[in-house]
């Protein structure tokens, strides 16, 4: 078994949409980025290269590579469970924390997770989503930005 942990942030900015777990999240801001700046998908991502010993998201999807100009992350993470798979691992479980202020993400959580859960061709119930506030602290708080983090197990396939 290996373990990795991810982390991702990204900032709130006008003009774009939010994205979260592969869910379009109804609210006046977005996060900037060079992909679609899915936080919580991203921290995903590195969760999994981490455990793997390959780096992070950025080695393998470059933002100078106009191939993921407004990437999908969701198809970006579905690469991600193949490498994963090329090394003989399979996803024990993914625990993952999303941090803003606003909006409230209750309504999307399964979706996130049923979407997370597709990508990485494992059932739902290996795979959890939660979201808090930081009471009104630091930049997420203040709603400059989103940020999330991930810890997976990954199990050698036999």
């Amino acid at each position: 078994m290996r373990i990795g942990h991810g982390y991702d942030v990204h900032k709130l900015v006008e003009n774009r949409k939010l994205i979260l777990g592969g869910v379009e999240i109804p609210y006046e801001k977005g996060l900037l980025g060079h992909s679609d700046a899915d936080v919580l998908v991203h921290a995903v991502m590195d969760s999994i290269l981490g455990a793997l010993a390959l780096g992070d998201i950025g080695m393998h999807f470059p933002d100078n590579d106009e191939n993921y100009k407004d990437a999908n992350s969701i198809e970006l993470l579905k690469k991600v469970c193949g490498i994963m798979s090329e090394k003989g691992y399979k996803l024990g479980n993914i625990d993952t924390t999303i941090i803003c202020q606003e909006p409230k993400l209750a309504p999307f959580i399964e979706k996130m997770r049923d979407n997370i859960a597709k990508a990485l061709n494992c059932d739902v119930g290996s795979v959890s989503v939660k979201a808090t506030t930081e009471e009104k602290l630091g930049f997420t708080g203040s709603k400059e930005g989103i940020s999330a983090h991930a810890v997976c197990l990954l199990e050698e396939l036999k």
